[in-house]
C-alpha cells in the first residue's frame, strides 16, 4: 500500500493554547472526514506554525482526537517577510490505496488563499463540525481512562 501526503492549513484567531488547538482540531477533522482517514493508517504527521504561534503544540489536537500511536512532530515555518501570519500547517503521511488525485487537501479560514487550486472542500457547517470534534474528544477521553493513557503532557 502506498504512502500518500495530505496537506492542510488554517489560521488561529490568537496565540493562545485554546485558539491553536481549536483551529488545528477543525483542520484535522475536515482532513479526516474528507479522506476517510483512520488513525491506524496514519504513519506520521508534521505540524508547523508561523513563528507568531508558540502558545501550544498543535500536535496536541491530534492526540485529543485519539491519535496516540501516530508519530507527531511540530516545527516553525520559515519567517518569510509578508507571509500569512498565525498559520498552522499539517502534512499527514497516510497509508492508502487512493490515487494522489483522489486526496482532498484542506485549506480553510485565512489559509484558503495559500492554495486556491485546492477548492474541493465543500461548504463547512461549523456547528456540526464542532459537534463531531466534541464527540471524538469524548470518545478519546473515555478510551484513555480505560487504558490509563493521558491526553495532555509533555509527549505531544
Amino acid at each position: 500500500m502506498p504512502c500518500r501526503g495530505i496537506r492542510g492549513a488554517t489560521t488561529a484567531e490568537a496565540n493562545t493554547p485554546e485558539a491553536i488547538l481549536e483551529a488545528t482540531r477543525q483542520l484535522l477533522a475536515l482532513m479526516i472526514r474528507g479522506n476517510d482517514i483512520r488513525a491506524e493508517d496514519v504513519a506520521s504527521a508534521v505540524f508547523t506554525t508561523t513563528t507568531d504561534l508558540d502558545a501550544e503544540f498543535p500536535a496536541l489536537a491530534a492526540r485529543q482526537l485519539g491519535w496516540f500511536d501516530v508519530a507527531l512532530m511540530c516545527y516553525h515555518e520559515l519567517d518569510v517577510p509578508g507571509s500569512l501570519r498565525r498559520c498552522v500547517r499539517v502534512l499527514i503521511h497516510w497509508n492508502t490505496d487512493k490515487r494522489a488525485d483522489e486526496i482532498v487537501h484542506v485549506y480553510i479560514k485565512g489559509a484558503v488563499n495559500l492554495r486556491p487550486d485546492r477548492d474541493r472542500v465543500p461548504a463547512i457547517d461549523w456547528a456540526e463540525l464542532e459537534q463531531w470534534i466534541a464527540q471524538h474528544i469524548d470518545e478519546t477521553v473515555r478510551s484513555s481512562r480505560r487504558s490509563g493513557d493521558t491526553i495532555a503532557g509533555n509527549d505531544r
